[in-house]
């Protein structure tokens, strides 16, 4: 009886420690989140990734999340996430699905397959729809035209890519556990021709700002059921 009393305490003891240690990852990791956006903005995969790179070494000033980029129009175009780096621009589309994943870069409908099969939903070709947010982002400021910019899809949840091809160059669609391999591969290539860094760091931060302010964050959301209603 005494034994078994024993081992009862140890239990109790060890849940205990890993409960105290658990709250303080989260309080540590929450600080970090922090130093790049807030943490409830955005989706618990974006926030993720943004962690991820934080630990992988990325400075938090080179982050910059989920901005609202104005388009000529007056209109916002929304990114998830990017990071200015030495060899040029990473524009991330972060896609939190279960489920198969098939497409291929020229078809503008992807399909999710749940269920064996028994279920199958279409969603817009995520390479499109990044390569329209660089587009946007391209003609924010003239240096961006000779700027390099890569495209990161980046596949979080419960999912796998069974049939994803025709990936176009200086694009990359992988899952979450892989995306640093990404990032290294895309530093390794020659520095970008920069011609005015705090130009650019200005630009990305206005959208961010953009993407705090309410009033545009609902006139986005007008806009893009709009298009879907159409």
């Amino acid at each position: 009886m005494g034994i078994l009393i024993l081992i009862v305490l140890v239990i109790f003891v060890i849940a205990i420690g890993v409960y105290h240690l658990s709250r303080i990852r989260n309080r540590e990791n929450k600080r970090l989140l922090e130093t790049v956006t807030k943490s409830d903005r955005g989706t618990y995969s974006e926030r993720n990734l943004v962690l991820k790179l934080l630990k992988y070494g990325i400075p938090a000033q080179t982050i910059f999340h989920d901005l609202y980029v104005r388009k000529i129009n007056g209109n916002f175009s929304q990114v998830d996430l990017v990071v200015v780096t030495t060899a040029g621009i990473i524009v991330f589309e972060v896609k939190d699905y279960s489920g198969w994943i098939f497409g291929k870069g020229y078809q503008s409908q992807w399909t999710q397959v749940l269920a064996y099969g028994k279920q199958k939903y279409r969603f817009y070709n995520p390479i499109m729809q990044n390569n329209k947010h660089i587009v946007d982002l391209k003609k924010k400021r003239k240096q961006f035209e000779s700027i390099p910019f890569f495209s990161v899809i980046v596949f979080d949840g419960n999912c796998k890519l069974r049939d994803v091809s025709f990936v176009p160059d200086g694009v990359f669609v992988v899952r979450e556990e892989r995306v640093l391999e990404v990032v290294r591969l895309i530093q390794a290539n020659k520095p970008a021709p920069y011609t005015d860094k705090y130009e650019v760091i200005r630009v990305l931060r206005e959208a961010v700002e953009n993407g705090a302010n309410e009033e545009i964050e609902l006139r986005h959301i007008e806009n893009v059921t709009d298009l879907l209603d159409k």
